[in-house]
């Protein structure tokens, strides 16, 4: 079994493992709630936040880890409204894994805009949604319980596209004019277009290159800190495919390519670029 984390739609057969997960994690979060984790909170989020929320749950090796609920008012491509995080909790014995990380990009990917309210006296959470950038809007005391709420928003991901290319090891990196930074081949998708369409039309206009939308494989999703933008969130789909023998002619808006190994990518590439040389180290396509 894959010891790689599946995020998937909540099942009624989930319902007892998540129910459970929920009960402790919730009086981890949350001591100074009389009756947290139990009782007629434990009834509502079986009747009611089960069945009415859009619920998703993070699996690694066949066991549910993680919940997250979502109020929704649009489709979920990533361009709707948004959508309000209703909860979000991990099993105490699996938090620090990345299973509420990646249950709130997920939500990002699918909605964009993110609203939630983590309980004043819940540190480690607020901790936790600051490092993922969300900011405060707001606060208020909850009705039922009393206690301060602060109200957290973060905007929309940048959602792009880059190619991983690595020729004798260095992957194929690109700079544009007026900036010292260099980024993966790709960039933003244009109204209409799939993530392969966006990259083959990206690296015609960036480097020349004829490579075909089907010739394109998802290879990996990186969550990270966009460049640039002020603490906002990048989505970037990265994939490989097409030619391997290639000779990158710069469009106008590129000043220079280059080859790096995984010492001059961490140093001269965008915040990004960590994540994905850390993946092809890993898979033996760059040198530790």
């Amino acid at each position: 079994m894959s010891s790689e984390m599946i995020i998937r739609r909540y099942r009624p057969s989930d319902q007892d493992v998540v129910t459970d997960l929920w009960s402790r994690a919730a009086r981890q979060a949350h001591p100074f709630l009389d009756g947290e984790g139990a009782g007629e909170r434990a009834r509502l989020l079986r009747e009611v936040d089960l069945v009415r929320a859009e619920n998703w749950v993070a699996e690694r090796k066949g066991s549910v880890i993680g919940l997250l609920g979502l109020r929704v008012d649009g489709p979920g491509d990533g361009d709707g409204p948004g959508a309000e995080v209703g909860g979000l909790f991990v099993a105490p014995e699996a938090q620090g894994g990345g299973a509420g990380r990646e249950l709130l990009e997920h939500a990002a990917a699918l909605h964009g805009a993110l609203t939630l309210e983590v309980f004043e006296g819940n540190a480690r959470g607020r901790r936790f949604c600051a490092y993922l950038g969300f900011t405060e809007r707001g606060r208020r005391t909850g009705e039922e319980t009393g206690h301060p709420l602060i109200t957290l928003e973060r905007a929309a991901p940048l959602k792009s596209v880059g190619w991983l290319h690595l020729r004798e090891g260095r992957l194929l990196s690109v700079r544009t004019r007026g900036n010292d930074t260099f980024y993966l081949p790709g960039g933003k998708y244009e109204p209409g277009e799939t993530a392969q369409e966006a990259l083959s039309r990206e690296l015609g206009e960036e480097l020349g290159l004829v490579v075909p939308a089907e010739e394109l494989a998802e290879a990996c999703v990186i969550h990270d800190v966009a460049h640039g933008k002020n603490g906002r969130r990048l989505h970037m789909t990265c994939f490989t495919g097409g030619p391997q023998d290639i000779a990158p002619v710069p469009g106008r808006e590129i000043a220079e390519y280059a080859w790096f190994d995984r010492q001059e990518a961490r140093e001269r590439c965008a915040p990004a670029h960590a994540q994905v040389v850390d993946r092809l180290v890993a898979q033996g396509r760059m040198r530790g």
